[in-house]
């Protein structure tokens, strides 16, 4: 069973989850012949305060 994590910075629409998430899973599908039922994905939103680039939080950034 493939299991897939994206950890995306908040702000994602439900809408664009749900694409991301069928695009994966049609990815896994292909690349690696699996049934569709058999990959799970796993979506983590984190904070901009929770997120930094180059020793600077994305919450700082301008």
């Amino acid at each position: 069973m493939p299991t897939i994590r994206v950890e995306l910075m908040e702000g994602r629409t439900p809408e664009q989850k749900k694409n991301l998430v069928k695009a994966l899973t049609q990815a896994v599908v292909e690349t690696l012949g699996t049934k569709p039922e058999s990959v799970d994905v796993l979506l983590f939103d984190i904070k901009r305060g929770d997120w930094a680039t180059g020793g600077q939080l994305w919450s700082e950034r301008k």
